[in-house]
């Protein structure tokens, strides 16, 4: 599974939420609103061609559905995230996020407990 760009990464999101689309749906769905027709075109095409997403024809249109499924890509690319950035360490990936205060004592205590449970 190849790691996908930006603008790859911004359209699967879309194409996920949607669970498919024609290219104006998705479009629509993107969060940049400034996003050219012809440029999420021509990146969906990339999408196609890197084995995320197929087209269905219907009539004179193309409709764009994921082959790769969102938790997959997420696995993925978050172990080599933490294998690149933080050691291969989840521990240490949680310590950054805490020191940045991007994770509260509440969150912190969620995840315990989810990991309690997720254990029993």
């Amino acid at each position: 599974m190849e790691k996908l760009t930006i603008q790859e990464e911004e359209a699967m999101l879309s194409i996920w939420q949607l669970n498919g689309g024609f290219i104006r749906e998705i479009l629509d769905n993107l969060k940049d609103k400034e996003t050219p027709y012809t440029t999420l075109a021509s990146t969906i095409r990339n999408l196609e061609k890197k084995g995320y997403v197929k087209a269905v024809k219907y009539a004179n249109a193309k409709r764009y559905e994921p082959i790769v499924v969102a938790e997959e890509y997420k696995a993925k690319f978050m172990n080599s995230f933490v294998g690149d950035y933080f050691k291969n360490s989840y521990k240490e990936m949680v310590s950054f996020f805490v020191k940045e205060e991007k994770l509260s004592q509440k969150e912190l205590e969620e995840i315990m407990e989810m990991i309690k449970n997720n254990k029993s």
